[in-house]
């Protein structure tokens, strides 16, 4: 019996995503993860658009409404959260920095109207104590300190299993570094003044 010679690598999810968004191919799991991805977590953070809105800013890079009003903010993160995506795709294999994850929300936060909030810190931590869905989250001066140890303590793991990385993000999300989420309101007067 004849062993083959050549071995074929079977792909990554990773290979795919990349193979997928270099030929621009619709229907495959890019696709499917742009779109998912970006209205599964833009909506999460209030935005209005429907799936298929957001399907079709995707695809056509357009927005067709009739007789519906836009939030000019919500169509902007959306176009700003596919780049965020192909930015993550690009570099999955570098080590994940405190550099990254800034440029990430610069990325997706440029053009907004938080984007001209100077006390907002659009691509840097949160100036402001900040809650998210009621819970108060990691204090502004304690951000840096912490968001450095979390990422030691994820790339100190050579393979990350899915139960390291929902542990990254659960942290993550605890400590919530950047300035989105609800300002309690007894710290709304210090925005004000």
């Amino acid at each position: 019996m004849r062993k083959n010679q050549e071995k074929r690598q079977s792909k990554t999810l990773l290979d795919i995503l990349r193979e997928e968004k270099t030929d621009k191919y619709q229907g495959g799991i890019y696709h499917k993860t742009q779109i998912d991805l970006t209205y599964n977590s833009n909506h999460m953070e209030g935005s209005r658009l429907t799936h298929d809105q957001t399907r079709y800013i995707f695809e056509t890079n357009t927005i067709g409404v009739e007789n519906e009003v836009l939030n000019v903010d919500d169509v902007i993160e959306t176009a700003n959260h596919f780049r965020c995506i192909d930015m993550i795709i690009d570099d999955a294999c570098m080590v994940l920095t405190e550099k990254l994850l800034k440029l990430l929300h610069l990325t997706l936060k440029n053009g907004t109207s938080d984007s001209r909030k100077d006390w907002f810190a659009v691509g840097d931590y949160k100036k402001m104590p900040n809650e998210v869905g009621g819970m108060e989250t990691t204090l502004p001066e304690q951000v840096s300190g912490k968001i450095k140890k979390l990422l030691a303590e994820y790339n100190a793991k050579e393979e990350k299993s899915l139960e390291d990385i929902l542990d990254f993000h659960v942290k993550f999300e605890r400590i919530h570094p950047f300035q989105d989420g609800n300002v309690p309101s007894r710290y709304q007067q210090q925005i004000a003044a």
